[in-house]
C-alpha cells in the first residue's frame, strides 16, 4: 500500500501548486519584513559556470530590482563529484559553447594555476565580500584569472591578503557550510526565495519567476537566457537513406540510465531530434550509480528531482508521479531490452519504462506494472516474461559503461555525435549543431 501511495505523495511535494504556495508564503514574509529581493550567489573562481554567470549579473540587475549577496566557495564535496577531473573538463567545454551562444568572454584553454595561487586569489574575493563593489572587483579578477593575465592579477590583489590567505580559511568554511546547509553542491548557483538556479543553464527559470511577479523594469516579460532550446528542431534540413548509406550522416549515441530522470528527459528530446532530422539514435543503457556501488547523497537527489520537474514542465514532458525503479525495477527492464530491440521497438520500450516510473508511478519491479510497460510499447508479454531470468544484459551494461568512460564522459545522460561529446540533456543543442553542420554540407 505504501508503494502505491508514495508516487502520489512525491507528485504533490514537487507539484506546481505546492511550489506556488511556498512562493506566496515567502513573498508575504519578505513584504512583512520590508526586505529587498535578495539573491544569494555562490561563486568559485575556477568554475567556468561561475565566470559566465558573473558576466551577466550586472545586466540582470538592470532588468530586475534585485540585489546580490555574494559568497565565494572553493572546495568540492567529493561524494558530489564522482569524477572531478572529467567534470572540470566538461564544464570548460560547456563554457566555450555558452560563451559563443551569449557573446561572452571565455578562453580557448583552461588556466593553469597552482592550488596555493588559487587559494590566494580566493582570499582576495572573500575579502571583497564584506565591502561595496564586489561585483565589479570580482569580475575583473575572474577575467584576469581566466584570460591568464598575470599582470592584471598582480595589480588587482593586495599582498597583505594573498600572503596571508590562511587567515581567510574560516570565512571560506563559513560560506561552504552555509552552502551545504541550504542544500546545494554546485557552484555558479543563485538562491532566491528558497529555490536554486544553476548559472546560465537555469537563469531563465528565475527570469520567468520574476516576470510572473511583475518585476521586469520594462514590463516586457522578455526571457533572455533560453537560447539553448529556443530554436530546438527549428531547421528544415533532413537526412535521407542515401546520405546515411554513404556514411555522411552519423548516429546519435546516448548513454542512458533508467533511474536517471535527466535520462528520461533526454530520451524524449533526443527522439524528437532524431525524428526531425531523420538521423539514427542508438541508446546504450548503463547501471545506475547506486547499483554500481557508488553514492548519491540525498541533497543531490532532492535538487535533481525539483530541477527535472521544472525542466519537464518547460518541455511539456509529464513528470512527477515517481516509482523509484532502483534494483529489480531497473534489472527487469534491462533484461527485456534486447528482446525489444529485436522487435525494432527498443527506444519505444525504454521510453515506456522511463515514462512509467517517472510520471505515472508504475512499479516496474512488479509483473503487473512491467506487463503494462511492455504491452503499450507494442511488445508481447507472453514472449517477454520468460526472458526476465536472462542476465546476459549485465555484460553489455558494463561494456556500455566502459565505452562511456572511453569517451572521457562519466555520467548519464551523455550523448555522442561524431566528435561532439556532451554530458546532460542541456547540451542537446550542441548535438543539433553537429547534425546541422553535416546536413548543410551534404546540400552544398
Amino acid at each position: 500500500m505504501i508503494k502505491l501511495l508514495k508516487p502520489r505523495i512525491i507528485q504533490l511535494i514537487f507539484s506546481q501548486w505546492l511550489r506556488n504556495r511556498r512562493r506566496r508564503r515567502g513573498e508575504k514574509r519578505r513584504l512583512a519584513n520590508s526586505q529587498a529581493h535578495l539573491i544569494v550567489v555562490y561563486l568559485r573562481l575556477n568554475d567556468a559556470h561561475s565566470y559566465l554567470l558573473l558576466q551577466v549579473l550586472q545586466q540582470f540587475a538592470q532588468r530586475y530590482p534585485v540585489s546580490f549577496d555574494f559568497r565565494t566557495v572553493l572546495n568540492l564535496e567529493e561524494d558530489m563529484y564522482p569524477a572531478p577531473a572529467l567534470w572540470q573538463s566538461n564544464a570548460f567545454a560547456d563554457g566555450v559553447h555558452l560563451a559563443q551562444l551569449y557573446d561572452l568572454r571565455f578562453p580557448t584553454q583552461p588556466p593553469e594555476v597552482s592550488e596555493e595561487r588559487l587559494m590566494q586569489l580566493t582570499a582576495q574575493l572573500l575579502h571583497w565580500e564584506l565591502q561595496p563593489g564586489y561585483l565589479d572587483n570580482a569580475l575583473q579578477l575572474f577575467d584576469a584569472y581566466w584570460q591568464g593575465d598575470n599582470d592584471s592579477l598582480e595589480q588587482l590583489v593586495d599582498s597583505n591578503i594573498t600572503d596571508h590567505w590562511e587567515c581567510y580559511s574560516h570565512h571560506l568554511q563559513a560560506n561552504e557550510a552555509q552552502f551545504k546547509q541550504q542544500g546545494h553542491y554546485l557552484s555558479g548557483m543563485l538562491h532566491y526565495g528558497g529555490e536554486w538556479y544553476w548559472g546560465l543553464n537555469r537563469l531563465e527559470h528565475l527570469e520567468l519567476r520574476l516576470n510572473e511577479m511583475g518585476l521586469q523594469e520594462d514590463q516586457s516579460n522578455a526571457v533572455v537566457f533560453d537560447k539553448n532550446h529556443r530554436d530546438f528542431c527549428g531547421q528544415s534540413l533532413k537526412a535521407n537513406r542515401s546520405d546515411q548509406g554513404a556514411g555522411q550522416v552519423k548516429a546519435i549515441v546516448m548513454y542512458w540510465s533508467m533511474r536517471s530522470p535527466y535520462s528520461y528527459l533526454a530520451l524524449v528530446r533526443a527522439r524528437q531530434l532524431a525524428d526531425h532530422y531523420q538521423v539514427p539514435l542508438e541508446v546504450k543503457p548503463v547501471l545506475p550509480m547506486v547499483m554500481r556501488r557508488m553514492q548519491v547523497p540525498k541533497t543531490k537527489s532532492g535538487y535533481i528531482t525539483a530541477d527535472v520537474k521544472r525542466e519537464a514542465d518547460k518541455y511539456a514532458i509529464p513528470f512527477g508521479r515517481i516509482a523509484d525503479p532502483l534494483g529489480a525495477g531497473v534489472e527487469r527492464c534491462y533484461a527485456l531490452f534486447a528482446y525489444a530491440q529485436s522487435c525494432g521497438l527498443g527506444l519505444s520500450f525504454l521510453q515506456s519504462c522511463a515514462e512509467g516510473v517517472w510520471s505515472e508511478g508504475i512499479l516496474s519491479e512488479s509483473d503487473r506494472g512491467l506487463q503494462q510497460l511492455v504491452e503499450r510499447a507494442g511488445l508481447d508479454w507472453n514472449q517477454a516474461r520468460p526472458l526476465l531470468d536472462d542476465e546476459s544484459w549485465r555484460l553489455w551494461a558494463q561494456d556500455n559503461l566502459a565505452e562511456l568512460y572511453g569517451h572521457d564522459l562519466w555520467g548519464v545522460p551523455s550523448l555522442v555525435y561524431g566528435e561532439t561529446k556532451v554530458f546532460g540533456q542541456d547540451r542537446l543543442d550542441r548535438i543539433e549543431q553537429g547534425i546541422i553542420r553535416d546536413l548543410s554540407a551534404l546540400t552544398q
